[in-house]
This record gives structure tokens, C-alpha cells and sequence, in this order.
């Protein structure tokens, strides 16, 4: 049996990816957040530049990327999941399993395919939303000064992109897009909700709040979520029919 090469099957996969219109839908709805998420910046910067200097005191950062981040983080992880539930779904995967017969080829090209693109994609957010916080507050000082810098916003692109890789990672596991969809809001949104209550402070180490830790730990916090779910997901695949 003729060998299939990774490069020819990381071009099937891009094809793949590039030609579902989920894909595009996820990615506009994860930049498209930008757009109120500036509005209800700016109207807090109109708040305070209308307000006394001790009301000033209680106001927030009124940066956009308190918004877009959450909402963008839950879309590439979405994207992940659906590189490969969708084929679950349809029933295409046995057909790529065909075509390529080493699973752990196919699986390797669709990581290749999803950390490119989450990458690009969380990069560009995490720098729009950076910029587009400089731009509205301007020179106001604290605390409605955005305080995103550009190494905050490079680490937030990159957790974006782990996260797509999380998301890829349990869709293999799971297989069902309801369901990966569900781990991932669970993981997301509940389990940090629920870490709150912990005698610990363990927040800063749940998937959302990685990017708040020093460069370091941060890069190894995502380096293990993303992993882990790729390890499970590539496990499930090698010892599951398709």
C-alpha cells in the first residue's frame, strides 16, 4: 500500500477545513465579538470622562478583550472540535481513514491544520482588541486605562490557539459534537465558576485564566491542557473503530 505523505495529508485537511462554512462562521462570529465589545468600551470611557474623580476611583479597565477573550476562546476551541466531529457526524471519517490508512498521520495533519489556523486567528484577535483598547482610552490614566500590552496580548493569542487544540483534542475523544461542545463549556465556563469555592486558589490555573500568569508558567499551563486532550484524543482513536 502506497504510503500517503504528512504534507499531502496537511493539504487534504486545510482543503477540508477551508471549504465548511462553520469555519467561517466561527471565526467571524470569535473577531466579530470586537465590534460590541469596543462599543461597551467606549461608552464606559464616556461614563467616566462625565464623572467626579471619586467615582473615577470605582470604574474597571475598559478594555475589550474582558469580552472577546471568553467568547473567542469558546469559538476556536469550537473550531477544533468540529475538524473532527463533523466527520463523526457525516460519517467522512471512515472515507479519510481510508485514504489515509495510519490514523496517527491523519490526526497529526488535522493538529498541523488546527494550530495554524488558531494561531493565526488568536494572534489577530488578541492584537485587534489590544489595539482597539489603546486606541479608546488613549492617554486616560487608571483605572480605565486598558492594560493589555503586547506580551499579554501575544500570550492571549496563544492560549487562544491551545484552546483550539483542546478542542480538537476532546472532539477526538468524545466524537459527538453536542457533547465536545458541552465538555468545552463545562471546561470553559463552569469548572473555573466552581474553582471559586475551592479552599484553594486554584483560578489562575483553570483554561480561561492562563494567559493572566507570568510567561513561564503560562506556556506550560497551555502546553499541558492542550497535551493532554490531544493525547486523549489520539489514545481513543487508536484503540476505537471509526
Amino acid at each position: 500500500m502506497k504510503t500517503v505523505s504528512l504534507s499531502s495529508v496537511v493539504a487534504s485537511e486545510w482543503l477540508k477545513l477551508r471549504t465548511v462554512r462553520s469555519t467561517y462562521a466561527l471565526l467571524g462570529a470569535g473577531a466579530g465579538i470586537l465590534l460590541p465589545a469596543a462599543g461597551i468600551s467606549a461608552a464606559m470611557i464616556a461614563d467616566w470622562d462625565g464623572s467626579t474623580a471619586e467615582a473615577r476611583a470605582l470604574f474597571a479597565a475598559a478594555d475589550p478583550g474582558v469580552l472577546v477573550m471568553p467568547f473567542a476562546q469558546f469559538c476556536l476551541a469550537a473550531l477544533g472540535a468540529l475538524a473532527i466531529t463533523s466527520e463523526h457526524a457525516t460519517g467522512m471519517i471512515r472515507t479519510s481513514s481510508v485514504a489515509v490508512p495510519g490514523r496517527r498521520r491523519l490526526f497529526a495533519a488535522k493538529v498541523v491544520v488546527v494550530a495554524a489556523l488558531g494561531l493565526a486567528a488568536g494572534q489577530f484577535i488578541a492584537l485587534a482588541s489590544m489595539a482597539a483598547g489603546h486606541l479608546l482610552t488613549g492617554d486616560r490614566p487608571a483605572p480605565i486605562a486598558a492594560g493589555t500590552g503586547l506580551a499579554d496580548a501575544v500570550l492571549q493569542g496563544l492560549l487562544l490557539a491551545a484552546s483550539a487544540l483542546v478542542g480538537l483534542g476532546l472532539g477526538a475523544l468524545i466524537r459527538s459534537t453536542a457533547g465536545t461542545f458541552t465538555a468545552l463549556a463545562a471546561l470553559l465556563f463552569v469548572l473555573p465558576a466552581l474553582a471559586a469555592f475551592l479552599p484553594w486558589d486554584v483560578t489562575a490555573y483553570m483554561l480561561p485564566d492562563l494567559a493572566a500568569l507570568d510567561a513561564g508558567p503560562a506556556l506550560l499551563a497551555m502546553a499541558g491542557y492542550g497535551g493532554a486532550a490531544l493525547a486523549a484524543g489520539a489514545a481513543a482513536g487508536r484503540h476505537r473503530d471509526v
